[in-house]
């Protein structure tokens, strides 16, 4: 975007959005342009059990100045049937993300307005500053909050139980739409005046393009004003509960002062950006999947975990994540999730229990290389929740996982979907992928590896058994290797789709299951078919079930989502892999920074704003899409810097 002195600013696109996440797993989030196109874009959404139950409460804001020349928006709202109103986003000249998002308004009378919204990453405060930056005489602002207290899957609609009562006095108030829902304070240094009233037909364009529900009510319960006419900024401290003897300005300094320090103390824009993901659940920590609608999950976290701890040097946090995840092995299977209600986990992923003994070796080899050993409670705890992985494994398990005979690991029922491959439609299972799918082999053969070399060498045989029917087994004559042998747990039956799984037999995990010139025409294969800029395709494009965009409904979206959509985290595994065949040399990588990191490094500024999407289209130009913040996405970027001597900036 322009600066300021830019005479023709460029409209702010709706498809570049900020995030503001806090430690609880509560955010703020919306788009530059300030228009709000999904039902997760709001000021102050709190998580009631962090990191779930979440639980949006202040969805926005209306937000006018009057001047001696006329009023003046600086907000956006899209209303039905599609009408834009009022237009505050063409008053904006530029918009920084750092070292929070800021926003420079610029009137017609030559009023410049900065807006500033930060989150404290403490708890769950949003903080909002308005300051006048440009122009002379009287100058006002108003705001006029738009509140829900609803599930943040869900939408508000106009309705008689909602409790618009303000308590407090001055500029400083506090509501309680709903009886079950947390209060919500707003600390100003401006006046109040109450006056109720319903905003009605919101439209979400982000939702409808996804074939959801897209239409919201909601209520505004008052109006704040403040003089802008000199230094003095105008301030709101939007928090969960009530707090409204809190003295407004003086608390305002103090987030600003902590969340100034914070991110200073994180360093590079993407250390802080992959702060955002680690957050509390019960007495330690966690990562999200992503935002804006993902928890924490099982397969996710594991992989992340190397990106965005490991890589980054923080052992403590991925201990106490570890450590937290050995207690909830169960026939070892580790959950895929946590549900948002319920504490119930849901074990329902081959990968997940194996992504953890990597994360585990990956975690102790980072420890040994900087000297630290791990307490003994907490290795022998780690070891203990590998051993009972495995065991579990090779005695079997749920939904049919079992170590078989050829050594192999098979797994899978019909109905069911095990593998990162997982999407599902009703009874539909895109890729079910029942038998033997072959990033599930290199798992376990990694995991196998991994027990032999550091535990015990009762895992030796395994290990070898498992080599050798792999190569013995998933070699395409056509090149490359299968994706899935045994399918459907038919002996010799075989899946020869062209899809990325086969890349981790080379590269992304600890040891490689295959080398030489067998590797190298796997990672020709890959490169050929399914590289892109922003990762791997899921399917070959001359595949006839393959789809080129990522778009529609669910039933359409989900379709998708494993048939040829781009995923951004495989890129990092296909580095890794690009690499090892060409030796590591130092020309290698050179030739790999050149090529592979470009992209990505612009990504950043496009879409989920300092971070990276979780899909792309397959066909060009390879539109981003699905969740702006991924996890193992930008995980996987910060890896592939590390790979090639990049310093995380």
């Amino acid at each position: 975007m322009p600066d300021a002195g830019s005479a023709e600013p460029a409209v702010p696109r709706e498809s570049d959005e900020w995030l503001e996440a806090d430690g609880l797993g509560g955010f703020a989030s919306g788009t530059v342009s300030g228009l709000r196109t999904r039902r997760y874009h709001a000021l102050l959404l709190t998580a009631a059990r962090p990191p779930a139950g979440r639980i949006v409460l202040v969805n926005g804001l209306e937000a006018w100045v009057e001047t001696g020349s006329g009023t003046f928006a600086l907000s956006t709202q899209r209303y039905c049937p599609d009408v834009v109103y009022p237009r505050g986003f063409e008053a904006i000249r530029a918009f920084s993300a750092e070292p929070w998002p800021t926003w420079s308004f610029h009137l017609p009378d030559g009023t410049g307005i900065r807006q500033e919204i930060l989150v404290d990453p403490d708890a769950c405060d949003t903080l909002l500053r308005w300051q006048r930056i440009a122009g002379e005489g009287p100058c006002r602002l108003t705001l006029r909050p738009l509140l829900s207290g609803r599930d943040y899957h869900a939408l508000h609609r106009e309705n008689a139980a909602f409790d618009f009562t303000a308590r407090g006095q001055g500029g400083n108030v506090a509501w309680r739409p709903y009886p079950d829902r947390p209060a919500i304070a707003a600390l100003t240094n401006g006046q109040y005046a109450h006056e109720p009233t319903w905003y009605r037909r919101f439209l979400y364009a982000a939702e409808r393009d996804r074939g959801l529900d897209d239409v919201e009510d909601l209520a505004s319960p008052g109006l704040f004003s403040f003089p802008l006419e000199g230094v003095q900024p105008a301030v709101m401290v939007l928090r969960v509960g009530d707090g409204t003897a809190l003295r407004a300005s003086a608390y305002a300094e103090w987030l600003a002062a902590q969340a100034r320090a914070s991110r200073s103390a994180a360093g590079s824009r993407l250390r802080r950006c992959a702060r955002s993901y680690r957050v509390d659940r019960n007495s330690g920590s966690t990562l999200m999947a992503g935002f804006p609608w993902f928890t924490d999950w099982g397969r996710d976290t594991f992989i992340a975990l190397r990106g965005l701890l490991l890589a980054l040097g923080d052992l403590e946090t991925a201990e106490g994540i570890l450590d937290a995840w050995a207690g909830v092995v169960s026939g070892g299977m580790m959950p895929n999730r946590f549900p948002d209600s319920g504490d119930a986990p849901e074990y329902n992923s081959v990968d997940a229990a194996l992504w953890y003994i990597v994360a585990v070796h990956d975690f102790l080899a980072a420890r040994e290389a900087a000297g630290r050993a791990v307490a003994e409670p907490v290795g022998a705890r780690l070891r203990a929740a590998c051993e009972a992985i495995l065991s579990g494994y090779m005695s079997g398990t749920r939904f049919g996982i079992r170590a078989d005979r050829d050594g192999l690991l098979a797994a899978g029922e019909a109905g069911l979907q095990l593998t990162w491959m997982d999407a599902k439609v009703g009874d539909w299972v895109v890729t079910p992928r029942i038998g033997k799918p072959v990033e599930i082999q290199a798992l376990w053969f990694n995991a196998l590896h991994i027990a032999a070399a550091r535990w015990s060498p009762r895992f030796a045989e395994a290990e070898i058994r498992a080599r050798a029917a792999f190569r013995e087994r998933f070699v395409n004559p056509a090149g490359g290797l299968y994706d899935v042998v045994d399918v459907g747990h038919v002996p010799g039956a075989t899946d020869s789709s062209l899809r990325p799984n086969q890349i981790f037999a080379v590269g992304g995990l600890p040891a490689a299951i295959l080398e030489g010139e067998a590797a190298r025409t796997v990672v020709d294969v890959v490169e050929r078919s399914l590289l892109t800029p922003l990762g791997l395709r899921t399917l070959a494009p001359a595949d006839p079930a393959y789809i080129g965009h990522y778009a529609g409904d669910p039933r359409a979206r989900d379709g998708a989502y494993h048939q040829g959509t781009v995923w951004p985290w495989l890129l990092g595994p296909f580095v890794d892999a690009w690499l090892a065949v060409r030796g590591r040399t130092e020309a290698a990588k050179a030739e790999a920074r050149g090529r592979f990191l470009p992209p990505l490094t612009a990504h950043l500024d496009a879409a989920g704003l300092g971070h990276v999407s979780e899909v792309a289209d397959g066909d060009p130009p390879h539109r981003p899409g699905g969740c702006p913040f991924q996890a193992w996405s930008l995980g996987e970027y910060i890896r592939i810097q590390r790979m090639l001597d990049v310093a995380t900036t």
